[in-house]
């Protein structure tokens, strides 16, 4: 079972804790849960993939988001960040990692690799109001985290020898952040 294959919908849809309607999260021994209700993917990405996987099929959805966005990249957004979207309230939590069901989506052992190593990975966000939102809803900055710990920071932590002493100390502190990615 798989939650990756989405597809655009022009009607609102109701954003609740774990999930928006019509979208339910497969496996949850890895994937899902409350820091993981909605993957937010930015649509400025879609340009370097479409360079990278020339002939491959691309719409809106097609790495898995849930929502896919304008302005909110990884060197922007914070772990921590909240936003409102439409009728609902969200906060960033973590970058996503992928795993071996992108691969299987786009049907290339090495996806996975190259899809961390650009560092266009998105990200999650926890539901802090659940709400109605629609398509062409803005997101609006409600809070920024004061550790200021970027998702591209997060990345980075998982790159070997890339690990910044400074940024694991304020990423710790980001009561947003799950336990796995404080350890």
């Amino acid at each position: 079972m798989t939650g990756i294959l989405k597809y655009p919908v022009d009607f609102p849809v109701m954003l609740r804790s774990l999930n928006l309607d019509g979208d339910r999260q497969a496996d949850l021994s890895v994937h899902g849960g409350a820091a993981k209700a909605v993957y937010a993917y930015p649509s400025e990405h879609y340009v370097y993939w479409r360079e990278k996987l020339p002939g491959t099929e691309l719409p809106w959805g097609a790495f898995g988001e849930n929502f896919t966005t304008s302005g909110l990249t990884e060197d922007s957004v914070h772990a921590g960040d909240s936003f409102r979207i439409g009728e609902s309230e969200v906060v960033v939590t973590q970058p996503r990692l992928p795993c071996f069901k992108l691969g299987m989506k786009f049907r290339r052992n090495d996806i996975i690799t190259m899809f961390l190593e650009s560092g266009k990975t998105g990200f999650y966000l926890a539901v802090l109001r659940g709400g109605l939102v629609r398509p062409g809803d803005e997101v609006i900055l409600t809070g920024e985290d004061p550790e200021r710990v970027t998702i591209a920071d997060l990345v980075r932590l998982r790159i070997p020898g890339r690990k910044d002493p400074d940024v694991l100390k304020r990423a710790r502190r980001v009561r947003a952040l799950p336990a796995g990615w404080k350890k």
